[in-house]
């Protein structure tokens, strides 16, 4: 028997400033809170947890890996943000054409400096 990692069921984002970073993540991003430990806030991300933590060991303070988060309509979805403060970094764009989309992404970073970004898949025609 072969073990096969295939789903995630949780990432960690690294935080200087808990209570900050869950305030981001639930108020400006409207991310689901499930709950908080000491160090720590918990968010669902359609099935997959979030995890905002404080940095165990000095090795673990860096910026963390690139969230892209799938939305419907990257122009509405960028101008929601913007109203809630966030500001974008490179406003979304045409990053490929495919036979049958478009792909948009656009960058900004959280509350704690970590790079995210939202992404649509945009039919053409």
């Amino acid at each position: 028997m072969t073990t096969s990692l295939d789903r995630i069921g949780q990432i960690a984002i690294k935080a200087h400033d808990i209570d900050r970073a869950i305030a981001f993540y639930r108020d400006v991003l409207g991310m689901r809170f499930l709950f908080q430990a000491p160090g720590m806030g918990f968010f669902d991300c359609s099935g997959v947890r979030l995890m905002l933590s404080l940095p165990e060991r000095a090795e673990y303070d860096h910026p963390a890996s690139i969230l892209y988060y799938r939305v419907d309509e990257i122009g509405r979805a960028r101008d929601d943000l913007v109203q809630r403060g966030v500001t974008f970094e490179s406003e979304p764009h045409v990053v490929h054409r495919a036979a049958d989309y478009d792909l948009w992404i656009g960058f900004f970073r959280d509350s704690e400096g970590n790079p995210l970004a939202i992404m649509a898949e945009v039919a053409q025609g």
